[in-house]
Parts: structure tokens; C-alpha cells; sequence
């Protein structure tokens, strides 16, 4: 199984957020900087994060954004089958289909397949994810040594 480069972003972007504290906010291009990825990227992940209730925006000078108390306990499993998208790992269909689609068994196990890797991401939150060892690295990105 292979995930997207946008859900790869977007679950840096939440541990990276999980590991500050609670008054400490973050914007969309120190996140893309510090994960050294493209802004324009970063932000489109950002947005759908915001709009699954993970993160939270606060406009203005002083704002950025804040992992959600709902983002810190969401399920990485769920998080990820939200950012791929209802995706099977192999496409039938097409503009040429496969002249197996009728009687195919590979495509079910396939599918199954895919289903517990997310179960097994399932056990996992997002501030699991920020836990050491991965915690103090996340807190060291993106600051500039003298």
C-alpha cells in the first residue's frame, strides 16, 4: 500500500502541530519551511485538515493554527482513509477495462488488503504519533542554528 504525497503532508503537518503547546501556533508556510515541501501543497492539505475538524485557523497577526482536541485524539487510521478518499488499490475500469472485472477474486483481496492497513493504523492517534522519539525532532524543525 502507498499513500499519497498529499496524506504524507498532511500527517506531518498534524505532527508537527501535535507536538507544540497549547498556546504556541504555527502558520501554513513555517510548517511547509520547516518540512521543507511546497506552500501551495502544504495549504491545500491544511485546508482539508481544517475541514475534518483537525486543525483550527485563527486569522490575524498573532494567529496560525492549532490542532484541534478532536485532532489530537483522531484515529490515524481514519485520518488517512479521509485524506485518500474512498481509492481501491487497483483500477478495473477505464478507458481500457479489465476483461477480468466480472470474475476477478484479485480486486476483493486487494480491497481487503487495503482495509486492514488502515485497521491497523486504527490503534494510533495523532498525538501518538508526536511521541518520542519523533517529538523532539518535530520540535527542532524548522529552527535556525546560530
Amino acid at each position: 500500500m502507498r499513500l499519497t504525497r498529499y496524506t504524507d503532508l498532511a500527517l506531518r503537518a498534524v505532527m508537527r502541530l501535535a507536538v507544540l503547546d497549547g498556546g504556541e501556533l504555527l502558520t501554513t508556510k513555517q510548517i511547509s519551511q520547516s518540512m521543507n515541501v511546497p506552500y501551495a501543497h502544504m495549504a491545500k492539505a491544511i485546508a482539508h485538515l481544517q475541514h475534518l475538524g483537525v486543525l483550527e485557523a485563527r486569522r490575524g497577526r498573532n494567529g496560525g493554527l492549532t490542532l484541534t482536541e478532536a485532532g489530537r485524539g483522531f484515529r490515524v487510521g481514519r485520518l488517512v482513509r479521509a485524506l485518500e478518499g474512498d481509492r481501491e488499490a487497483v483500477t478495473c475500469e477505464g478507458e481500457q477495462p479489465c476483461p477480468l472485472s466480472g470474475a476477478c477474486r484479485l480486486r476483493r483481496a486487494l480491497r481487503e488488503a487495503q482495509e486492514a492497513f488502515y485497521a491497523s493504523l486504527d490503534h494510533l492517534t495523532v498525538d501518538d504519533l508526536a511521541g518520542s522519539p519523533t517529538g523532539p525532532v518535530l520540535l527542532a524543525l524548522g529552527v535556525r542554528q546560530a
